[in-house]
């Protein structure tokens, strides 16, 4: 019987690492470096960050293309034949290091770290008072995997936790919001603001000047969801005016940014160039093994997006 094919393209360092778990854990399966006019063509499976232009032509029997990331809102999804599946990586070291990064975010925004980078630059010595955990309300969008995860880990140092997403969630000792109705409820009140969320049209756009003026005054922002997500100009305004206190941001409308970036040099921002969480190749490359093999085996793949929500 000859191996079902997988097309790997994305960073030849990380493949080799693939090449070695697939040739150890699945020789049921080959996996193959995609090359446009090689034996990858003729692959059911592709495993990419950014797929070959003209997918459905490059690859006519694909079958599930597997994204290299846990976001896929930048895959040419709609040109895709129906039958083909879209799948998103799910990774637990993914998911640890997104949690390391929300509750680093959110701490040095709870402790003032905007002002103090201030304060340090024009050689002052200015303390200000500690506020408990307790009396900050941080309120996370987007109660996914990565949100979830988020907010069990930032409720264990006593802060207060709210989650709002599209559909209805239930997360112990976090208060849940759903809802275009409900998210006013969400953000009024909420100190610190994580945006985790996918990038949709819905969803697009969503961090704009309406919604800053509905957190508390003076509230942070923590963007790891996409750069798309903020309306960069509004979040300017908001930091100048001081409707908002600071922000920390791993993602940018463009990326990297243009020199002289408003948001990258700004005194109240703390800004990182989209670290706050990377697959790790052993597992990603593992993940891609069970779900090739629950499809060869007519189940489900785990994790497979929704098309018709764009997550």
């Amino acid at each position: 019987m000859i191996p079902p094919l997988i097309a790997y393209k994305s960073d030849p360092v990380r493949g080799a690492v693939w090449h070695d778990i697939f040739a150890r854990e699945a020789p049921d399966l080959r996996l193959v470096d995609w090359t446009p006019d090689g034996e990858a063509a003729e692959a059911r499976f592709l495993v990419a960050w950014t797929p070959p232009p003209d997918l459905p032509r490059a690859m006519p029997r694909l079958e599930a293309l597997f994204c290299i990331g846990a976001g896929i809102d930048h895959l040419p999804v709609r040109e895709l034949p129906p039958a083909v599946q879209v799948v998103r990586m799910v990774d637990p070291n993914l998911t640890a290091s997104m949690v390391e990064y929300v509750v680093m975010a959110v701490l040095a925004l709870h402790r003032d770290l905007p002002f103090y980078r201030i304060e340090q630059a024009g050689g002052r010595w200015t303390p200000r008072p500690v506020k408990p955990a307790a009396e900050r309300r941080v309120g996370i969008m987007g109660l996914g995997v990565l949100g979830q995860a988020a907010a069990r880990a930032v409720a264990g140092f006593g802060f207060p936790v709210r989650g709002w997403s599209a559909s209805p969630k239930a997360l112990d000792g976090v208060e849940t919001f759903a809802g275009d109705d409900a998210l006013g409820a969400f953000l009024s009140g909420t100190d610190i603001l994580v945006c985790l969320l996918p990038l949709t049209a819905a969803t697009r756009g969503l961090l704009d000047g309406d919604l800053f003026a509905r957190l508390s005054p003076g509230a942070g922002l923590v963007n790891a969801g996409r750069g798309g997500h903020v309306v960069e100009a509004d979040l300017v305004a908001a930091l100048e005016g001081g409707r908002l206190s600071g922000a920390v941001l791993d993602v940018l409308a463009t990326e990297p940014p243009p020199a002289g970036h408003p948001l990258l040099a700004h005194p109240r921002v703390i800004a990182t160039p989209h670290v706050a969480s990377a697959t790790q190749p052993a597992g990603a490359a593992r993940q891609v093994i069970q779900g090739v093999r629950a499809h060869l085996r007519g189940e489900p793949i785990p994790h497979a997006v929704d098309r018709s929500q764009g997550y």
